[in-house]
């Protein structure tokens, strides 16, 4: 006979075995369980954050065998999947929209594994007990943002609303070097870039790459600066606390990437990269002086760089940005999973989204229009 199946909650994930939840998942680096440990404990997320750790499990015969990295969020920042809209009308209607639960990795617009298992079977059974929990803790529905297409699909037979909005990333099609990719690319664009770059790299200065027992504490100083004016400029705030930063060094310096723009021997700019298995994702950038086309070289030039020399099979660069395009970054869906307690709000919502994946659909199939690819080339 199967042992039953139990959903537990946990207020940390602290109270989670790291190994039994890293077992699970797929070595994305941001939902390690050292990456949300380091939210937790730096207080990026938790008490007057509005993310409230209510990290799921679930376990089969006394072994952890599922797990979700799920919050209690009393608004709707930093999720880069935004529902701003679906809020209003919600408490326009008379409800309460907050507080409502969000399946994701706090501000981090990366798509990866939500539901943390070995199969599809305990992967829909997370489902089923995340539409379970929202029930027993009556808020307003359950969210999934930045699951993978097979989560989607899932989710979509579990009863949840599929959403697909999109981003680029950066292909790599097997180039031996970075003009091996512009060999992909028309003339014109070739040269474009060839220009951008050297003008970037004119800036007066030289650009390092850091890692692992490279970064020193006045690396992560330097960075904390253009983190903040960064985050001041598009949030308000920063989202992250410097306590954050030095629990990445003391925990996962070996899978970031620091690329960092020195001038007579100050950063003067910086771009922060995670990296996963197969793949570098782009996470912020800052500078305290403006040079041309640097924010370009330093984000997504300097990332290509990196995936070519170490074999990785894409760049994730964040989100929003059509300026990518030109860079050789490509449209791509990315995939969302809703779920609203209220029947009728949930019939809307689903009109609204259905009408939505057409028009996404169309969007993302014209922008490939407007990569610099050569017109005979697989990016084209």
């Amino acid at each position: 006979m199967t042992d039953a199946l139990t959903l537990s909650t946990h207020s940390s994930i602290a109270a989670i075995d790291p190994q039994d939840w890293d077992s699970l998942g797929d070595g994305n680096p941001f939902t390690s369980h050292r990456f949300l440990l380091a939210l937790e404990q730096s207080r990026s997320v938790g008490t007057g954050t509005g993310w409230q750790p209510l990290h799921l499990t679930l376990e089969q015969g006394g072994r952890i065998v599922g797990a979700a990295p799920l919050y209690a969020k009393s608004h709707s920042q930093g999720e880069y999947i935004f529902d701003h809209a679906w809020a209003q009308a919600y408490m326009r209607a008379g409800g309460h929209y907050y507080p409502k639960l969000q399946c994701a990795v706090p501000f981090t617009p990366a798509s990866g594994a939500r539901l943390l298992a070995r199969d599809d079977a305990m992967r829909a059974a997370l489902l089923k007990g995340l539409m379970g929990l929202t029930e027993r803790l009556q808020v307003s529905g359950a969210h999934v943002t930045f699951c993978t297409e097979t989560e989607s699909r899932l989710g979509a037979e579990a009863g949840f609303l599929p959403r697909v909005t999109q981003q680029y990333h950066w292909i790599n099609r097997g180039y031996a070097s970075y003009e091996d990719f512009l060999g992909a690319l028309s003339s014109r664009k070739r040269k474009d870039l060839r220009k951008e770059r050297a003008r970037a790299q004119a800036f007066g200065g030289t650009i390092r790459h850091l890692r692992g027992d490279d970064l020193k504490p006045h690396h992560w100083d330097a960075f904390w600066t253009f983190y903040q004016d960064t985050g001041a400029r598009k949030w308000g705030q920063p989202y992250l606390t410097r306590a954050f930063f030095d629990r990445i060094h003391d925990r996962m310096r070996d899978e970031v990437l620091l690329v960092l723009a020195e001038r007579d021997g100050q950063p003067v700019a910086g771009a922060l990269n995670f990296l996963g298995p197969d793949a570098i994702y782009g996470r912020y950038w800052g500078c305290i002086e403006n040079h041309a086309f640097l924010h370009f070289e330093l984000c997504y030039h300097q990332a290509i760089d990196h995936a070519i020399a170490h074999g990785l099979a894409r760049v994730e660069a964040g989100a929003q940005g059509d300026h990518k395009l030109a860079r050789g970054y490509e449209p791509v869906p990315i995939h969302s999973l809703h779920w609203v307690r209220d029947g009728g709000f949930l019939q809307a919502l689903a009109h609204y989204l259905a009408q939505e994946r057409r028009a996404m659909a169309e969007e993302i199939e014209a922008l490939k229009g407007f990569t610099p690819f050569r017109k005979s080339d697989p990016g084209g």
